[in-house]
């Protein structure tokens, strides 16, 4: 993964300072490209742990379509926790702490981090426990498992990307259409958080699968790691549909951003050696869109130790 370090390095000595809507601030580069090859092991960050049950499942629910929280928690899963709660706090059925702009407060104010974790714990709670609050609480709009899955068309009905890309490589996987885009203008409004990897396409030579993904905005120290494992494991769940051998995964950043406040964590990252990448099992017959995210694990994963890092929301 010495290509992961190389973005980071190169983010921290030539990457320009800029303003963001999280009022945090980042260092940023445009146009960044990494590419991974699957057959040499699985490209999942080591320099850090990083957990890829979070990873796995989130794709999955990306797979099944699904657009509500209520999966990911079941799961133990809390990275979108957040986007859904903050729509929570802005609604009039909130009556809780004041809680504007939480995401900069947590890190700055301790006493109002411990209502803000203890608001956050009830709403996760209520999510689990009651359908008609999580019905409504628990959406984050039409994001990315709407646009793969259920892409509205205008005469009504919707759309299955991922199904047709799967039968376009399985019958014309010579297609320079073998696309999948998560970016619906249209949408956007309606979404808790736009598209950050936007648009994907595969590739198909001699049995061998590859997949570009082109991503419009990547927080580089805790987002980027996440991307590489999802869309690695992703190549890897369409070759085992289209009966194809993994190939590249091609990582194209548009804003490859590293938030103001991870720096340190960064350098920390950066003075570590990076290790030996795992082997992905996948253990079921299921069609990726049914499987248990319990068949699939990685082998000999030893990373450097977890480095925290606050999320800017």
């Amino acid at each position: 993964m010495q290509v992961y370090q190389q973005l980071v390095s190169d983010i921290l000595t030539k990457g320009h300072y800029k303003s963001d809507r999280t009022g945090v601030g980042t260092y940023s580069l445009f146009g960044y490209q990494m590419r991974f090859n699957l057959a040499e092991g699985f490209p999942i960050v080591t320099t850090k742990r990083v957990p890829f049950g979070l990873i796995k499942s989130e794709l999955l629910w990306f797979l099944r379509g699904d657009t509500n929280i209520r999966y990911l928690l079941e799961h133990n899963n809390h990275i979108w926790d957040e986007w859904a709660f903050e729509r929570y706090v802005k609604s009039s059925d909130y009556h809780g702490p004041d809680m504007e702009h939480f995401g900069v407060r947590v890190l700055e104010d301790e006493d109002f981090r411990a209502d803000y974790e203890k608001e956050m714990t009830a709403f996760q709670q209520r999510i689990l426990t009651d359908d008609a609050f999580a019905a409504q609480y628990g959406e984050l709009g039409d994001v990315y498992g709407k646009q793969w899955r259920a892409w509205q068309l205008r005469n009504g009905e919707t759309l299955d990307q991922i199904a047709q890309v799967i039968e376009q490589i399985k019958n014309n996987p010579d297609s320079r259409r073998l696309i999948v885009s998560a970016w619906n203008p249209e949408d956007v409004p309606n979404m808790a958080l736009p598209p950050c990897h936007s648009l994907f396409q595969f590739y198909v030579h001699e049995g061998v699968l590859s997949c570009q993904l082109y991503q419009r905005s990547a927080d580089v120290f805790l987002g980027v790691p996440f991307n590489i494992a999802s869309y690695a494991l992703l190549t890897h769940l369409i070759a085992r549909e289209t009966g194809l051998q993994v190939g590249e995964f091609i990582h194209t950043i548009g804003d490859a951003h590293l938030y103001a406040n991870h720096v340190e964590q960064a350098k920390l990252l950066l003075s570590r050696q990076p290790l030996s990448l795992p082997t992905l099992i996948i253990e079921s017959d299921a069609a990726m869109d049914t499987i248990d995210a319990a068949a699939i694990r990685l082998d000999n994963y030893k990373p450097h130790p977890t480095i925290k890092a606050p999320i800017a929301v």
